[in-house]
């Protein structure tokens, strides 16, 4: 019996089944009344409703009005009302200073000699109604120029540009000269001389594959003549229940 019960169960390979799991299907509940199971026995439901507010609810404010009991019908009362002040001041009494007041100690004696004092005080200022103008508001007239009349002044000269009239480029005959007029080219009466044009150069016509240099090849990599240390290489294990590839399917 020991050996019955010590069987290897064998592993389920998830890959072999082939069909959904439990958890693709979406059986209904046979517990609560949602959605329950149309198959099975339910027991009755019940459900416990909600308190609905009484239709007498009072919107007043409340007792929030705090009416003077000294009020009635005919008016105020014509009792007497007391406050507590503080005690009042004898107007008889002197206000004169303490002797603490008093500093004696910061008194000169009289009678000797001590160094004059000086105090700084600010700047007095400027009446503020003072409207008249300063001195350098007025605007005496230069006496300097022939623009004043009741001053004498030398003589003026001014120096104006040089005028057309009489002078040496004056166009009197008002022809045009001999560089206004455009003379003919001597190629179209005398023999005409060769022509040259200066090009760019012309690329090289050859084979425009594209090579690799000396430095792009590398033979010290290079092993098959030469003799190496065997290599090995982990594969990777596959699984037979892998999905194969296929490619190149042909009509």
């Amino acid at each position: 019996m020991k050996e019955e019960n010590e069987k290897k169960v064998p592993i389920l390979i998830a890959a072999r089944e082939r069909g959904p799991g439990p958890g693709r299907y979406a059986l209904p509940p046979t517990i609560g009344f949602t959605k329950h199971d149309s198959t099975r026995k339910m027991n009755p439901a019940h459900s416990f409703g909600r308190i609905v507010p009484t239709l007498t609810a009072v919107y007043s404010p409340g007792p929030v009005y705090a009416v003077d009991a000294r009020i009635t019908r005919n008016g105020r009362d014509g009792t007497a009302c007391y406050s507590i002040l503080a005690r009042q001041r004898d107007p008889s009494l002197a206000k004169a200073p303490s002797p603490g007041t008093y500093f004696p100690e910061k008194v000169h004696p009289q009678r000797e000699r001590h160094a004059p004092k000086y105090s700084l005080g600010f700047r007095t200022r400027y009446h503020r109604q003072d409207q008249n103008p300063a001195p350098n508001k007025y605007f005496l007239p230069p006496v300097m120029g022939s623009r004043q009349p009741n001053k004498s002044s030398s003589s003026a000269f001014s120096i104006t540009g040089r005028s057309e009239l009489g002078c040496y480029y004056e166009d009197l005959a008002k022809a045009p000269g001999p560089g206004c007029y455009k003379s003919v080219l001597p190629n179209v009466y005398k023999r005409k001389s060769p022509f040259y044009s200066i090009l760019g150069r012309h690329e090289i016509t050859g084979d425009e594959l594209k090579k690799p240099g000396p430095g792009q090849h590398k033979p010290e990599l290079v092993t098959i003549n030469k003799r190496s240390a065997p290599k090995y290489s982990l594969g990777v294990r596959h699984s037979e229940f892998l999905c194969p590839l296929i490619v190149g399917i042909s009509d």
